[in-house]
């Protein structure tokens, strides 16, 4: 017994796997690890390489155009009929329907299975799947340097899965101009607006290799709306094992011209201007160390989940048309059935978080969050997100539309990460620097008004 009990915890924190196992990646499996078949009755079709490149017409702004402009819903589910379809529907989305039973509804599209990615980020995942292995029970990764994407592409665990999130490909050094909004219960709204730039250690030609190694992505963000807000800026270095070393963050305060260090901009520290409607590590549907919780795998389900919304990530759309009273404009969205990975996260003892408990519904075609259930220490159901993803066909890369975290109890809500009314769509490749774009030295600079 003592022998099995070794292996055991050997396995829960090892994970790389065998190369018999990785060879499915691209066979049976695809090249990050979903189901390539399709489901019994065809409603989930087969993976068959997902949208490239010219899938639709790129304006001259940079915005995607649709591929699917001429779809129409299959059906729509209500308060009227959600007892059809509570099966695959997530704790959240039932809650919705319970709380804004006459405006919540789930437009369901036909099934698509968009997801594709550069090839070479195919060929690291299968490094990462032989190689890469979790940390101190898995609260950091080992051995990742040559993959840096999909960290455990055929996972054996529930931490396994999450580390699939906050590793997944998010494209080349960017910069974007996206706007946030915590509406009042009568739909009034204050737009912040920030300029990011994101950079990635591997793509910053002055990184220190040695020095860069425990770090995953660098952000910066510049507060430019409203007038009261502007000029303040947060810069953040994420790390892989925030228990080995924190994240590092700093603010810039424009009234007083000070940099400081910024070390609530983790856990459950309150998110920049969302009103107190979120948390930091609610940013991305997860993001930031997840040592605080026992991860559970619950296993893999079909569910309705927001898919392919191109129509909400449209610059034809401005954000009056997104925000609404209670929820955004649902009319906006589109939701398809798709296998997810279900993850459940409880506080550890000892430990400490406003969520004591929390769901999570992760894509298996991108490894992206799309729902998540929030929990107080009551045990009630508290805060709902949505992750309302969208394939960007032209960079190969899954992305957001929006994301949105309601509020059950306070019947307000947080909805981030829109860039309809910006003038240029996202900017890739960019030539960043650390020295000049990613240093505290550098905050004061950005943050001139």
């Amino acid at each position: 017994m003592g022998a099995l009990a070794l292996t055991l915890l050997a396995s829960s924190v090892m994970a790389a796997v065998s190369p018999e196992e990785a060879a499915k990646l691209g066979t049976s499996l695809t090249p990050v690890g979903a189901e390539k078949a399709g489901n019994a009755d065809g409603s989930i079709p087969a993976w068959t390489g997902g949208l490239k490149p010219g899938a639709a017409p790129v304006d001259a702004n940079g915005f995607l155009g649709n591929p699917f402009e001429s779809d129409k819903p299959l059906f729509v589910i209500t308060k009227a009929n959600v007892d059809q379809y509570k099966d695959k529907l997530s704790p959240g989305q039932l809650a919705l329907f319970q709380r804004y039973p006459e405006t919540y509804k789930i437009p369901v599209y036909q099934t698509r299975r968009t997801a594709s990615l550069p090839q070479e980020v195919y060929d690291r995942a299968k490094i990462s799947a032989v190689t890469t292995e979790t940390t101190n029970g898995g609260d950091g990764l080992t051995n990742f340097e040559k993959s840096r994407n999909y960290a455990f592409p055929i996972p054996k665990n529930g931490v396994e899965v999450l580390w699939n999130h906050l590793t997944r490909y998010k494209g080349t050094n960017l910069s974007r101009i996206v706007a946030q909004a915590v509406p009042q219960t009568n739909g009034d709204f204050t737009i912040v607006q920030f300029s990011e730039t994101t950079g990635f250690p591997e793509r910053l030609p002055d990184v220190d290799p040695a020095s860069a190694s425990n770090i995953l992505i660098y952000v910066k963000q510049v507060t430019t709306a409203p007038a009261r807000l502007a000029g303040g800026v947060l810069l953040v270095h994420e790390t892989l094992d925030q228990v080995k070393e924190p994240r590092m963050a700093w603010a810039y305060n424009a009234g007083q011209r000070r940099v400081r260090r910024a070390p609530q901009v983790a856990y459950d520290g309150p998110a920049n201007a969302a009103d107190g409607m979120r948390v930091s590590d609610d940013n991305d549907m997860f993001a930031g160390a997840p040592d605080r919780y026992n991860w559970k795998l619950v296993g893999k389900r079909e569910m309705y989940v927001p898919y392919n919304n191109y129509k909400l990530w449209s610059p034809k759309v401005k954000y009056a048309d997104i925000i609404k009273p209670g929820h955004i404009n649902q009319d906006l969205t589109r939701y398809e059935l798709h296998r997810v990975w279900e993850v459940e996260g409880t506080v550890k003892p000892g430990e400490r978080h406003i969520y004591a408990k929390r769901t999570l519904f992760i894509d298996e075609d991108t490894w992206t969050i799309v729902e998540t259930a929030q929990y107080d220490g009551r045990g009630q159901l508290w805060r709902v997100g949505e992750g309302f993803a969208v394939h960007n066909y032209d960079k190969q890369l899954p992305y957001f539309a929006a994301q949105t975290l309601y509020d059950l109890i306070a019947g307000r809500y947080f909805v981030g990460g829109m860039i309809n009314e910006a003038k240029h769509a996202v900017q890739w490749d960019q030539k960043f620097t650390m020295k000049m774009d990613f240093t505290p030295t550098a905050l004061r600079q950005a943050g001139v008004r």
